[in-house]
């Protein structure tokens, strides 16, 4: 076993690596997005604005049968909808960033690297709003009950940050695989919403690699109650934190007259959705496996959640049918 010496330089060593790679590979909204070139223009009659296979509800029956007219009116309203969603995430995570770093010592890398972190998620926002205010859709974020429920982040980043970052895994992988998969797909995707899931998926890399990183330092040295604790918090808060990323709201089904149980099905009972429910969180199965997380009664909330099954082999590996 490597001592706590040998840990925290391993640690240290990793977050410079992080943070020189923020220096050296960042992007800014308004230099690295053309906005105003003409193949990012918001043309409604545009059908690479259609909800693609990727997404629960672009692939059910019921959307299909649609015409195309209101295929088209869903997929801004969906691409909208996720960016402000996303949005109302970033605004959350870098408060508990802000709040987290008040406690980090001097001298130690880790400031250096959550306010770069920090910085990132700004831009994030700033990229968002931007691609929300061109497609012209009044969309909603998260509703008021998943603003109620953040409301634990704050005494988790002061009391347990441990539990803290777990929320965050729970928020960033959900978007992530969701984009990666249409970037690998190589969905036919309006280049603007295109754009800002590449550096989107880019910068999220990092941030993703940091929750793991930090976890993986913390969460072994955990006394024995707190680290049973979170074993079985770290599956509900992914199975809470993937309703609230990418489970539409009501006022989506409403304005478009979806019926429930298509909702429902695609948000996630249709056996492809319930696949991809599990498909989500293959990373942070393996993450929970290696920091001693899955003991018995972890194992069986994973699986009671619907989110059981593989661990991926490494970070980001492709589902089985998508490799």
């Amino acid at each position: 076993m490597l001592s706590a010496t040998s840990t925290d330089a391993s640690y240290h060593e990793i977050l410079r690596n992080l943070s020189d790679g923020s220096v050296n590979k960042h992007f800014d909204p308004y230099l690295d997005i053309d906005w105003d070139s003409p193949e990012f223009a918001v043309d409604t009659a545009d059908t690479r604005w259609i909800m693609p296979e990727e997404d629960p509800l672009g692939r059910h029956p019921w959307y299909k049968a649609q015409t195309v007219e209101r295929q088209i009116a869903m997929g801004m309203w969906r691409q909208a909808g996720i960016a402000k969603v996303g949005l109302d995430f970033e605004q959350l995570l870098i408060r508990g960033l802000m709040q987290y770093s008040t406690a980090i010592p001097n001298g130690d890398p880790e400031f250096r690297y959550v306010a770069h972190e920090a910085a990132e998620e700004c831009n994030h926002t700033m990229m968002f709003q931007e691609m929300i205010n061109r497609i012209g859709e009044d969309v909603v974020g998260m509703g008021s009950i998943d603003r109620k429920l953040t409301m634990i982040i704050w005494p988790a980043v002061k009391y347990f940050p441990a539990a803290f970052f777990t929320m965050v895994l729970g928020g960033e992988e959900p978007i992530d695989h969701l984009q990666k998969s249409l970037l690998r797909a190589g969905a036919d995707l309006h280049p603007m919403v295109q754009r800002v899931m590449q550096i989107h998926v880019a910068e999220e890399a990092r941030h993703i690699s940091f929750a793991h990183e930090y976890l993986r330092r913390e969460v072994p040295g955990l006394a024995t109650m707190p680290k049973l604790a979170l074993s079985v918090a770290f599956p509900i808060a992914m199975r809470v934190m993937l309703s609230m990323i990418m489970t539409p709201p009501k006022e989506f089904a409403e304005k478009f007259e979806i019926p429930a149980e298509v909702m429902r099905e695609a948000y996630w009972q249709a056996p492809h959705s319930r696949t991809l429910k599990r498909d989500i969180f293959a990373d942070v199965r393996a993450l929970a496996t290696d920091i001693g997380l899955m003991n018995p009664v972890a194992k069986s909330t994973w699986r009671l959640l619907g989110i059981d099954g593989r661990v991926s082999r490494y970070r980001s590996e492709p589902a089985r049918e998508t490799a």
